[in-house]
């Protein structure tokens, strides 16, 4: 590797001041001493494709572009009279001059955000996390799925202005979008209703083609009788001696002994802690914060006949750092969990991360019939993950108005949130590993964050990973006229069209201001006609409540990264080019001549070794990734589960364990965790396989979930 001669120090460092200057928080003509403990002083990389810029008081920002970050590192070396480890074999030929001359101010900003800069990576380059900055060079090949960020910079008059441009223009253009999907879904609605009508008139029920109106009638009733009695419960309470409330709390127990410490009618609130403790659960909630300084809710369930929340000072953030020292030693002995539960008594820790535009709130609307509650009376630790922003845009030193804050996509939600999740869960149980279970976004970001080029070593901490309505592939609903138009439109257009900041975030004032029925009803409606869904096979009268918990806040970069022109709408997957998977298609057509078969029952077996051994060679996967088991809606309009079960079951990722593949045919994409049958259809599958694929050395520590005695290990 070639080694820069060190100039003067004098010049190298003023050099490395002004290159800081751009990457700080703060603008440096600012005189304060809070400008100089927020300047930039080094780069610090995450993962090889993920520098993180670190300020003199040890903050962290994100979103920095690689060249960017190699410049810093290169400056610093060369300030402090330390030889530079950068070198050509790490940057590609038309950096050379850019490092050459970094800090004069001849690195075009257009330049840096093209994304040459890793157009060039070698092969030999390392890949592991913490990486030497020479030789964290990201392949090439991920270059077309996840384009180098925007860099902001720190705030000037310039950029100001600039945002407030970007702002206003996007406010009255994506107002102006949801006003079309808005009008769209509602002329969309005007036969059904009219049908509905009709059907009254002549004395029909146009419910009674649901497939489960005998259920619903009767759950609806329950729930009526339920809310009576809780309401005459609290009048007694209120008049009557202790001896008399005594009695009407023991009579409130529900048949598994929980006792609910809210009820009545419901009053539809953003709130995953009231409709836990309507199920005789209660909730706690952590801050985390990720390695690029955001901070993220991360959601406890738990009984409280056998645990007590801990302190406000215990839920509080800890530094950006994962996995630290000993942490599932004092996690056994100081964590939340840990403290609380004794070896032989234990419940395993199961994390639950939440789908696109949604919370994990997704897991708590359905009553007794939720995941999250099921899988927590059925003897697990469960933890409700949230991403970055949600309901709570927070980090450590950006604002909601700096648009650093909202440069990120799925590949942060994968490499940084993701992580930061499990680092949190397992330092709070004291457990080595955690089931992880995850829908549609969720699964995206986990494909991407156990990917060998990403955080591979991830997948050393997860004892299996399931995967609701798994979201790599693209369906047919990506083709809609609206999804194409946001395809069409080019980058800068659709920043002016949806902004730099967050997306569409009219919907959030929309939630906060509308009643919770009028706002349940109308989120149905437009999420319904957007993504091709139906509640056939919920339970309606408690669907305005499953939309309290959407949408959320989320980066317009993110929606880019979605729907735009350069990333997942045009190359159809997550982790492959459009070109790859036509190959794959091709092989498929092949393989189905050869072996004389359907697609569907066609796998490795059919292949010669030669063949088998020439997929894995493109796999997306190392020998770290976890086992996985996949839950499949067969009438999923917005991904093809499918065709990534085709994927595994072809040869094509020969270090994943398949423990268990389903595809429910009825199924639509929200129907794994909404459906009035998911427990029975996927939720007791789901904590199954957890416990199946728990260590021995973890069982052994743990009470044995309900339903899982004869349940023998993977």
């Amino acid at each position: 590797m070639a080694t820069a001669v060190a100039p003067n120090n004098d010049d190298a460092a003023t050099r490395f001041a002004r290159h800081a200057e751009k990457l700080s928080l703060l603008p440096h003509h600012e005189e304060s001493e809070r400008v100089e403990a927020t300047t930039a002083v080094q780069a610090r990389f995450v993962t090889p494709q993920d520098p993180v810029i670190e300020t003199a008081d040890g903050g962290r920002l994100p979103a920095v572009p690689l060249i960017e970050a190699q410049i810093l590192n290169k400056l610093k070396s060369e300030a402090e009279g330390r030889p530079s480890n950068v070198g050509s074999a790490a940057i590609g030929d038309g950096r050379q001059e850019q490092l050459k001359h970094a800090g004069a101010g001849e690195v075009p900003q257009n330049d840096v955000l093209d994304g040459t800069a890793s157009e060039h990576g070698s092969s030999s380059q390392s890949t592991k996390s913490e990486a030497p900055l020479g030789s964290a060079i990201p392949p090439s090949r991920t270059n077309p799925l996840f384009p180098p960020l925007p860099l902001y910079g720190p705030p000037t008059f310039m950029r100001n202005v600039h945002c407030s441009l970007f702002r206003c223009s996007s406010f009255l253009l994506s107002l102006g979008f949801l006003t079309v999907i808005v009008l769209g879904s509602a002329f969309t609605s005007v036969p059904l209703m009219f049908r509905h009508i009709g059907l009254r008139l002549t004395g029909k029920d146009p419910d009674a083609r649901r497939p489960f109106h005998e259920e619903e009638k009767r759950r609806k009733k329950n729930r009526r009788d339920a809310a009576k009695a809780w309401k005459q419960r609290r009048r007694r309470r209120n008049s009557i001696v202790k001896a008399c409330d005594d009695s009407e709390e023991g009579n409130a127990s529900q048949g598994d002994g929980y006792t609910p410490t809210e009820g009545g009618e419901d009053p539809l609130i953003c709130d995953v802690g009231y409709y836990a403790r309507r199920v005789g659960l209660d909730i706690e909630e952590f801050r985390v914060q990720t390695e690029d300084g955001f901070i993220i809710q991360l959601w406890h369930v738990f009984n409280p006949k056998e645990y007590s929340p801990v302190s406000d000072e215990k839920r509080r953030h800890h530094e950006p750092v994962i996995f630290p020292e000993k942490y599932t030693e004092n996690g056994r002995i100081h964590g939340a969990s840990g403290a609380q539960y004794r070896d032989g008594n234990r419940r395993y820790p199961v994390l639950l991360v939440h789908g696109l535009l949604q919370s994990s709130g997704a897991y708590c609307s359905n009553d007794e019939d939720s995941l999250a509650f099921f899988l927590c009376k059925s003897g697990y630790d469960v933890w409700l993950g949230n991403n970055r922003c949600g309901f709570d845009p927070q980090h450590q030193m950006l604002t909601y108005s700096d648009p650093r804050m909202w440069a990120w996509n799925i590949r942060q939600m994968g490499v940084m949130d993701l992580p930061a999740l499990i680092s949190r869960v397992l330092s709070e149980t004291g457990f080595s590993k955690l089931g992880l279970v995850c829908h549609s976004q969720g699964t995206t970001e986990t494909f991407v964050a156990l990917a060998k080029e990403q955080r591979p070593d991830l997948g050393t901490k997860i004892s299996v990973f399931c995967a609701l309505a798994p979201a790599a592939y693209a369906g047919p609903l990506i083709g809609k006229m609206y999804f194409k138009f946001m395809r069409v439109i080019s980058p800068g257009m659709f920043r002016v069209f949806f902004g730099i900041h967050a997306f569409i975030p009219f919907m959030m004032t929309m939630h906060s201001l509308l009643p919770g029925k009028l706002y349940g009803a109308l989120g149905y409606r437009v999420f319904s006609f957007l993504f091709n869904w139906t509640d056939d096979r919920w339970e309606q009268d408690l669907r305005d409540r499953m939309f309290q918990f959407a949408p959320v806040y989320v980066s317009a970069e993110s929606m880019r990264w979605w729907l735009g022109r350069e990333c997942f709408a045009r190359q159809r997957c997550i982790l492959a080019t459009r070109e790859e998977g036509q190959l794959e298609d091709e092989e498929d057509e092949d393989d189905m001549l050869f072996a004389g078969k359907s697609s569907r029952h066609t796998s490795s077996d059919d292949l010669s070794s030669d063949a088998v051994e020439a997929r894995g060679r493109t796999a997306w996967y190392d020998e770290q990734v976890p086992p996985m088991a996949f839950w499949i809606a067969g009438s999923d309009d917005l991904v093809d589960g499918r065709r990534l079960l085709r994927r595994f079951e072809r040869g094509r990722e020969p270090h994943v364990r398949l423990v268990h593949s389903k595809i429910i045919e009825e199924y639509e994409h929200l129907d794994v965790i909404w459906a009035m049958d998911a427990i029975e259809k996927v939720g007791k599958e789901v904590r199954e396989v957890i416990w199946r694929t728990a260590a021995q050395e973890s069982r052994a520590l743990c009470r044995v979930p309900v339903g899982c005695e004869d349940v023998q290990l993977d």
